[in-house]
């Protein structure tokens, strides 16, 4: 394995090379690439998109992609896609333990479970959210997604991932995201691995504006870090599998895919550190919205809403005077689906599981459960640090119908709803 090297920015023009030599010089696409080399232009937007948002990636590798036989449909296990039609979807509160670790050999694609979704890839709009748990390396294949990204939010156990375009170690407090169509593996180095996914079919992540903020603050373009060339020139007998129009199909390849020896563009695998995210919140009174934790946005055509969200939760000092400091009751035109890293929610007093979840769909009802509650309005507020706790939420414009296995799996907590039960009316007139 080659030596894990990074290059640092958000969406920067990179250009790297594994052997000398291998980048053109002047030109994207001379004649004769250098070295003997094929070009092959690997594009994340539409050629005419605006240049602020144009992804393009110029890839000199040892053989072009398309030398690879048919592909032919496969079984997709517990991965679903849009739409999802599959059972109906009930306005409930809902929130899952989390999955096990298999008992038996399960590497990283065949450890998705489809938890829910929204939209469809054909339509390039909405979310699949998936989480994976594995304990098994991909051994000789090879996976991409053409409906969509893919961004990675590990819970438990890191992953190393290679791709075409250079190799990613990924642990729990990090996040990475695989652009649309990028060929890559995924081995374990430890035991098992457990996590969550959002499949974005929509416009591709990127930072949010600040607006009033000013220049700095949230998460900082020089915190993303991108790999570096890192190639393989192996032959044998190989498989590629793709997940296109919602189906998983494979076909054979007598190569590995990762053989990109030098590139240049600003379409690239990233990843980010959680702990780098700078907090912005209130010093005076009110909680602020949990849009002032997002790391990263797919916008979508209506102005102000997203696709999807990803925000955290990370910790931060409160210290807002005559506040309720937990979020607050709240209903709203978004859809929230949680997960939880590491440590303990705020806002929840118990049931909320490291490697669980939980969906809270359009206009229903949510907030702290009444333990929390309780607690929460007779603490005294001095400055308080939430410490040793990261939590996640991909909050996205259209409702997450959740999956046959999601409605149905022994994990789902079907007494959710009584944390909510002991809310006494307090009312007095």
């Amino acid at each position: 394995m080659a030596d894990l090297h990074y290059q640092s920015g958000f969406g920067n023009e990179f250009a790297t090379e594994a052997v000398a030599g291998a980048l053109p010089h002047g030109q994207n696409s001379p004649q004769q690439a250098p070295l003997g080399l094929y070009t092959e232009q690997y594009s994340g937007t539409a050629f005419t998109a605006p240049r602020a948002v144009n992804r393009r990636t110029w890839c000199y590798r040892i053989r072009p992609s398309v030398t690879h036989k048919p592909f032919e449909e496969i079984d997709a296990g517990m991965i679903r896609s849009g739409p999802f039609l599959e059972t109906p979807t009930p306005p409930n509160q809902l929130r899952w333990d989390p999955l096990p670790i298999p008992d038996k050999p399960v590497d990283f694609v065949d450890g998705i479970v489809t938890i829910g979704g929204n939209g469809d890839p054909a339509m390039q709009t909405g979310v699949a959210i998936h989480i994976y748990a594995a304990n098994s390396p991909m051994r000789d294949r090879f996976f991409y997604d053409a409906d969509g990204e893919l961004l990675i939010v590990p819970q438990l156990g890191r992953l190393l991932i290679s791709t075409e375009l250079g190799i990613l170690q990924v642990s729990p407090g990090e996040i990475c995201v695989l652009p649309r169509g990028l060929k890559f593996r995924v081995e374990l180095p430890g035991d098992a691995a457990r996590g969550y996914i959002c499949e974005n079919y929509g416009a591709p992540f990127r930072l949010p504006d600040l607006g009033p903020i000013g220049a700095n603050g949230l998460a900082n373009p020089r915190d993303f870090v991108a790999p570096v060339a890192a190639f393989e020139d192996r032959e044998g007998s190989f498989r590629v599998i793709a997940k296109f129009m919602g189906q998983l199909w494979s076909a054979e390849i007598d190569h590995s895919p990762l053989d990109v020896v030098a590139w240049h563009g600003n379409l690239a695998p990233y990843k980010y550190d959680l702990a780098t995210f700078n907090c912005i919140n209130s010093v005076s009174f009110d909680h602020p919205d949990p849009s002032i934790f997002t790391v990263l946005t797919s916008p979508s055509p209506v102005a102000g809403t997203a696709n999807v969200d990803f925000a955290i939760f990370p910790p931060r000092w409160l210290v807002a005077e005559h506040t309720f400091r937990p979020p607050w009751f709240h209903r709203n035109v978004m859809n929230e689906f949680m997960g939880l890293i590491a440590g303990q929610y705020d806002a929840k007093a118990e049931g909320f599981l490291p490697g669980g979840a939980s969906l809270h769909n359009c206009m229903s009802g949510h907030g702290p459960d009444a333990e929390t509650y309780e607690r929460a309005s007779r603490a005294p507020l001095q400055p308080q640090k939430l410490d040793a706790t990261m939590a996640f939420m991909f909050e996205t414009q259209l409702v997450v119908r959740p999956t046959k296995f999601a409605m149905e799996t022994r994990v789902l907590q079907h007494e959710y709803y009584e944390c909510w039960q002991g809310l006494k009316k307090n009312f007095r007139s």
